[in-house]
């Protein structure tokens, strides 16, 4: 089949351009760094008020949007999302509450104060902030770590209520000073989370969270819906259970459950199961129907009342020996200052739930974001959640964060700023001060029941593993690796080696870039992947390479590797064959068995014995030094036992389109690399080099005398019309090599120095004899 040339096409004309070319034109412009005192000046040095007040409300966005309120348009909207996800933030509070191991009231806490300051520090108009279940398990994680049943038992004539600290066995806990020991562990990490966030933000390091991929979320909020899912099974069967941690736990404590379901409460077990199935098919429907349905049918709050009211009248905590909440005081807990003496112990998984429950809400933000097409600002949101968390903490509360179940509530209740999020925190503050002992009946397999009716949503994410196998197997891996070890190691161990394995991948794939030999299209200046293409053809003599990666410490070997077989010989290798068989020529002709001419060497029938006396040097002529070109040819058979590696080409190509940066490893052997490809005769040119990596280059004194700036070309095609350009022979180009004779018995060595095996050619190596007369 014929190579066709496209229609439509277009000529330009212009010189080869070269990088030195450019900077002697005047082309490149000069970079003058600014020093650290320059750039504080230019932040702080122009005080005014007009900027005074933009600080102010980059600080405060709430006082950039609510003076320009439309009430007419937002308002009614805002009123009807805000009493919808009031209502859900109760009910999800006190279910949370479980998840943390505390009582179900401080959740209310967690879903009434963060509400606040995120609505003068935030700047997202949607999200629903609050308690999320995975950060809720991370926070209980600790609790149940730093607090165990085991540290409040009571001697045996306790009268204290009795609770399961060996599975089947009955034992005394004191589980007021329990119940007050957890929430200042979960109050203290949550002032620690918030410390943390707030130091990012002002660090300014909120691309931080950039480094937890989607598939890393994803599978690490998988393993947290099955950490959840088994944590809440046991509240929903009323199993006993012993309290586990760390890794393995979710298998304990699923142990636990499967060999002591014959202890579960009948009452519980069957509320728990009718609610999880009634929720989940309004769910259903609501998502279905959610076009015709103006407002979601808020099945939390039916379930709860109606379960309410129904242990309330049947007494099922005295006749049936259900579970239920209690006990929900009225009005708010006393302000308090954190445990710092849980700090150190607290730190590390206080880091990870403050990196998680930012990444979680940032990303649901930047949703609603892009669909109402306005801004999110990452470091300010760093700051809004580090108030909030530090302000919850100090009032029995813990970590705030964000679902996509309530803000997706928000949003489609026609919710349209924080407004609606203030007005929810008035629902939640009349629950606490007025509603709470309405929900005292109420079971608490209920509440679990529907914590996990809410984490649908995160179990479907599996069904997204066949298709991200589809499109990226190694994201796959990142997905599934994360998840697998967040479920056997824990949520905090396994998010860092999650972590740590999708950053493996990143330097795997540098560490092993994709590496292709370029060929040209005819009658274009465009250069592919010979694999790639079928009518492409390399330049004669001219072999072009791409990297397409970095090139650093990690993968210059590779590269060196990839490079040797692309061009198909070891300059090393050839080099050193090359100066031996030189040697042992060298050798032939002083003995007289090689005899040198003009049009290269030819055998001679002198005895082995016979020195060539016409090859030493002769005083007696004046000195004169009279030399005869001798040609070697390399790709012919050598008069010497030397086995020399062909070399085909006269010029390399590189092209450093893709590379974005070297390292001073690189640089060093990268410089190598040049040069032994200069010294069999292959003249090197470096192409598309960006300009960053061009200054690189030069702090790191890549140039010297040998390789030098005139190797570099803006474009492979400018580096390939300028070696055409180059007056070369047409078969052999020659590299210009001086072998010069023995004088006074002593040979110079010059085979053994870089610079004498420098030249511009190939396959014809020419050595000069010098000839006595």
């Amino acid at each position: 089949m014929e190579y066709c040339a496209p229609e439509n096409q277009y000529r330009v004309a212009r010189p080869i351009y070269s990088h030195p070319a450019l900077e002697r034109e005047g082309e490149r412009q000069t970079h003058t760094e600014k020093t650290l005192k320059q750039r504080l000046s230019d932040k702080c040095g122009s005080c005014s008020r007009n900027r005074a007040l933009k600080t102010f409300k980059v600080v405060f966005p709430v006082f950039d949007w609510l003076p320009g309120y439309p009430i007419r348009e937002w308002l009614s909207g805002d009123i009807i999302s805000g009493v919808s996800i009031g209502l859900v933030c109760s009910l999800q509070g006190l279910a949370y509450g479980l998840l943390v191991s505390v009582s179900p009231v401080y959740g209310l806490y967690s879903a009434f104060f963060p509400l606040l300051t995120y609505f003068l520090l935030g700047t997202s108009r949607h999200i629903s902030v609050g308690p999320f279940p995975v950060t809720c398990l991370m926070v209980g994680s600790m609790v149940l770590t730093l607090a165990p049943e085991d540290h409040f038992l009571l001697p045996a004539n306790g009268t204290s209520a009795g609770n399961v600290s060996d599975v089947g066995v009955r034992s005394v806990v004191d589980t007021e000073a329990m119940e007050a020991r957890r929430i200042v562990v979960a109050s203290t990490m949550t002032v620690l989370v918030g410390i943390i966030q707030v130091v990012m933000g002002l660090l300014q390091v909120g691309f931080l969270v950039r480094y937890l991929s989607d598939p890393l979320v994803g599978g690490f909020t998988t393993a947290a819906a099955c950490h959840v899912l088994v944590s809440q099974l046991k509240t929903v069967l009323s199993v006993p259970t012993n309290n586990h941690s760390g890794p393995f736990s979710i298998f304990y404590t699923l142990s636990d459950v499967v060999l002591n379901i014959r202890h579960s409460n009948m009452a519980d077990m069957v509320a728990g199961l009718l609610t999880i199935a009634v929720v989940m098919v309004v769910k259903e429907i609501n998502a279905r129907f959610q076009h015709r349905i103006p407002v979601p049918i808020p099945i939390e709050v039916i379930v709860t009342v109606l379960a309410s009211g129904l242990s309330y009248c049947v007494d099922l905590q005295s006749r049936y020996g259900a579970n239920i909440v209690l006990s929900i005081p009225r009005g708010f807990s006393p302000p308090g200052p954190p445990d710092t003496a849980l700090f150190p112990e607290l730190l590390g998984a206080s880091v990870a739930t403050a990196v998680v429950a930012y990444a979680v809400a940032v990303s649901v933000a930047k949703v609603y974001a892009a669909k109402h097409d306005y801004a999110i600002d990452g470091n300010q949101e760093l700051l809004a959640f580090g108030v909030s968390n530090v302000f919850c903490g100090c009032f029995s509360s813990f970590v705030a964060s964000t679902a996509l179940s309530r803000t997706a509530i928000q949003e489609s209740t026609g919710g349209r700023s924080q407004v609606a999020g203030v007005l929810s925190a008035l629902i939640v503050m009349v629950v606490i001060l007025a509603l709470g002992q309405l929900l005292e009946p109420l079971q608490k397999s209920v509440l679990a029941a529907i914590v996990i009716a809410n984490l649908k949503g995160m179990f479907l994410q599996v069904t997204q593993v066949p298709k991200l196998w589809r499109q990226s197997p190694a994201d796959c891996f990142i997905w599934l690796s994360t998840c697998g070890a967040c479920v056997v190691l824990g949520l905090d161990v396994g998010l860092l080696v999650g972590l740590l394995f999708q950053l493996g991948t990143v330097v795997v794939r540098t560490q092993f870039p994709a590496c292709s030999t370029l060929g040209n299209i005819p009658g274009t200046n465009l250069y592919r992947d010979l694999k790639d293409y079928k009518h492409i053809s390399e330049i004669p003599g001219v072999k072009i390479f791409r990297c397409s990666s970095p090139v650093y410490f990690a993968n210059v070997d590779y590269f060196k590797d990839r490079l040797r077989a692309a061009v198909g010989f070891d300059a090393v290798r050839v080099f050193k064959k090359r100066s031996k068989a030189l040697k042992k020529i060298h050798k032939l002709i002083r003995k007289g068995r090689l005899k040198a001419t003009e049009t290269g060497l030819v055998l001679t029938d002198q005895s082995p014995g016979m020195e060539n006396k016409g090859f030493q040097s002769d005083h007696d002529d004046g000195g004169q030094d009279h030399r005869v070109e001798v040609p070697v040819d390399w790709t012919a058979e050598l008069p010497v036992k030397v086995s020399v590696p062909r070399v085909d080409i006269h010029s390399l190509v590189l092209d450093f389109s893709a590379v974005s940066f070297l390292d001073l490893v690189a640089v060093n052997r990268l410089r190598l690399v040049i040069k032994e490809f200069l010294r069999i005769g292959v003249t090197v040119y470096v192409t598309s080099c960006h300009d960053q990596v061009l200054r690189e280059m030069e702090a790191m004194v890549f140039f010297d005398d040998v390789v030098t700036k005139d190797l570099l070309f803006v474009s492979v095609h400018d580096a390939v019309l300028h070696i055409q350009s180059q007056a070369r022979a047409p078969a052999h180009d020659v590299i210009s090599e001086q072998l010069s004779a023995l004088q006074d018995n002593k040979d110079p060595g010059l085979f053994e120095k870089d610079e004498d095996l420098m030249g511009t050619s190939d396959n014809q190596h020419t050595a000069f004899h010098g000839l006595s007369n």
